[in-house]
């Protein structure tokens, strides 16, 4: 962990705090009642930890608000809270605004395919929410073995793809500290799956 500016964290933050607490009050991690929160905060944490700014971590904190809570009304809304750079990077965060949603793998293609051309913001805040996803799924993994892969909506192997996909996208994009924690952890969690001894 290295401190490489300092974000100056103002009241705009505790509002997307409280803001990011009441609107997934109800929302649990897939598969588990761990409340959503816990999500939010660690993400903000990596981002913090790895250098982002004021509105990274207002992001952070609201990169699944939009897609989970409300669509393009709850970005807008965003906007008008947090301003327009929080939005941009929501929204690049996000892999669907349709309802119904399309399907998993046609989302999951494009937001890969978009990771390359975001903005830094957007591929610090991504990379931090994918790889915390990870480790979640990692942890759990060796605590109830493929079991974890019921929660999603693709199969064992398809995950896994994605996740070694995005690695890859970032890459490209020559993401930041942060890559070398993701590449890491899907490698363990590869290596997991492979050993099958959870």
């Amino acid at each position: 962990m290295t401190q490489q500016n300092d974000p100056k964290l103002t009241p705009q933050f505790e509002d997307a705090l409280v803001y990011a607490a009441r609107i997934h009050a109800l929302q649990k991690r897939k598969g588990t009642t761990i409340p959503y929160i816990s999500h939010l905060l660690a993400v903000t944490a990596l981002v913090l930890e790895s250098g982002g700014d004021a509105d990274e971590a207002i992001a952070a904190l609201l990169h699944d608000a939009a897609e989970d809570q409300g669509g393009r009304a709850r970005l807008e809304d965003i906007r008008r809270r947090f301003g327009d750079r929080v939005a941009e990077i929501v929204a690049g965060c996000t892999d669907t605004f349709d309802e119904p949603r399309p399907p998993w793998l046609e989302r999951k293609m494009a937001y890969i395919r978009h990771i390359p051309e975001a903005s830094q913001a957007v591929r610090r805040v991504a990379l931090a929410d994918k790889l915390h996803n990870v480790r979640c799924i990692l942890t759990d993994f060796r605590a109830i073995g493929n079991k974890v892969f019921e929660r999603f909506n693709a199969d064992k192997r398809s995950e896994l793809d994605y996740y070694r996909s995005l690695v890859s996208a970032f890459r490209a994009s020559d993401g930041n500290g942060l890559l070398l924690q993701l590449d890491r952890a899907v490698s363990d969690l590869e290596l997991a799956v492979r050993s099958d001894t959870p």
